[in-house]
């Protein structure tokens, strides 16, 4: 069974930055998407962003386009979200998947593994 480990969430004011990192418990796993969703209270889960292991563009949702960035560390397993001038509405819990394929998608049932989530409030 693979785990994922969030770390990074936090307070923030309005226009700061947090950096998320996401890590795979099993080294004999490779990844081939790894992806960020978020819940915030009393809404749906939302995509926010993938990124495939053999590279090529990643995926973003559009109201995180300019503001959020999605790395990963292919050696390591991990897959970073750096994001900058956090507004109030990016208040969530944010959860990283993974996928054993290459599918590069916004839809939820097609990642396989999911971490427990890590909270991030944004003051205004």
């Amino acid at each position: 069974q693979v785990q994922l480990v969030e770390s990074g969430g936090g307070l923030v004011q309005a226009g700061g930055s947090l950096r998320l990192s996401c890590a795979a418990s099993q080294r004999t796993f490779t990844p081939r998407t790894m992806a960020w969703f978020r819940q915030a209270p009393g809404k749906t889960r939302e995509f926010v962003a993938a990124i495939t292991l053999g590279g090529g563009s990643p995926l973003y949702a559009e109201i995180v386009k300019g503001r959020f960035t999605i790395s990963r560390d292919i050696a390591k397993t991990t897959v970073d979200l750096q994001m900058n001038n956090l507004k109030a509405e990016d208040t969530a819990v944010y959860y990283c998947a993974v996928a054993r394929e290459f599918l590069i998608t916004s839809q939820g049932d097609r990642y396989d593994y999911w971490g427990q989530g890590t909270q991030v409030t944004v003051s205004s």
